[in-house]
């Protein structure tokens, strides 16, 4: 047995006995590291894909994501693998995802990265308004998104002229019609927001904002009374200064009632912007 012992020590003392094994260990690690690197390329993984062409601020739906599997060296960079990071997020607004894309985390924000996200953040069953305004009606341009505003209507009931006197004259109504109004977003006449650069602050043109379908309607209807000289005017309040502003509600029902009575209720979209005074 000494013998053997001998012979095997005297074996791997042995200079180029030792470099002979070291070169056939660093050929197989480096034989099984390539075929794994190898195999991690080329061995397929899972990803979302669009099914359909995704337009730009489009929320993403489960119906619009399918999932393939690629070869790994495919998911390089930004490329989104996780499907939950997908669905219910958004398109960037400078981008579209084409039929047949993965997911790129630069082309898929949530909803608070849009650049108008303001404008998703209103609920169910309001409606948009867009109030034209200028820089006076919005007081000097100090209404900004967040604040509250009430409506105001000015309508002058007209004498018919056939029955007018010397004691009857045109008669002007003002009032307010609806209350805590949340400013949504100020836009210019380009749709830009107002606010977006505070050191060029530009001209305010509208003033976006969301009521209940009921009262937008109501809104809709007082724009289109031509005849009665109708002016809606937003007044600035400091509801939002309050912990928990109230609802949107009815301010009089005198002059919703003034405004069911001269008109009629129709069914028809109508996305003309309200009119200024």
């Amino acid at each position: 047995m000494n013998g053997i012992g001998t012979k095997v020590k005297k074996f791997l003392t042995n200079k180029n006995t030792v470099t002979i094994i070291l070169t056939v260990i660093a050929i197989v690690v480096l034989y099984f590291f390539y075929n794994y690197r190898i195999s991690q390329k080329t061995n397929p993984t899972s990803v979302p894909y669009a099914l359909v062409d995704i337009a730009s601020k489009t929320r993403i739906t489960s119906d619009m994501v399918g999932v393939v599997d690629v070869p790994l060296a495919m998911v390089q960079g930004d490329v989104i693998t996780d499907t939950s990071k997908i669905i219910n997020y958004y398109v960037n607004a400078d981008c579209t995802i084409p039929k047949g894309s993965l997911f790129y985390q630069r082309a898929v924000v949530s909803q608070s990265e849009l650049p108008d996200s303001i404008l998703y953040d209103y609920p169910d069953g309001y409606v948009l308004v867009n109030l034209p305004v200028t820089t006076e009606t919005s007081y000097g341009n100090k209404m900004y998104p967040g604040n509250y505003i009430d409506i105001y209507i000015k309508a002058v009931n007209k004498i018919d002229e056939e029955n007018i006197t010397a004691e009857t004259e045109d008669k002007i109504m003002v009032g307010k019609l609806l209350k805590n109004i949340k400013i949504l977003a100020v836009l210019d006449s380009n749709g830009e927001d107002v606010f977006e650069d505070l050191e060029n602050v530009k001209t305010p043109a509208q003033l976006i904002f969301a009521v209940p379908e009921e009262y937008h309607i109501l809104l809709r209807k007082a724009s289109y009374l031509r005849t009665y000289e109708v002016a809606i005017i937003p007044v600035p309040t400091n509801e939002s200064l309050k912990e928990e502003p109230g609802e949107v509600s009815i301010s009089s029902e005198q002059l919703r009632d003034f405004i069911n009575e001269v008109t009629e209720f129709t069914d028809i979209d109508m996305d003309e912007p309200l009119p200024t005074e």
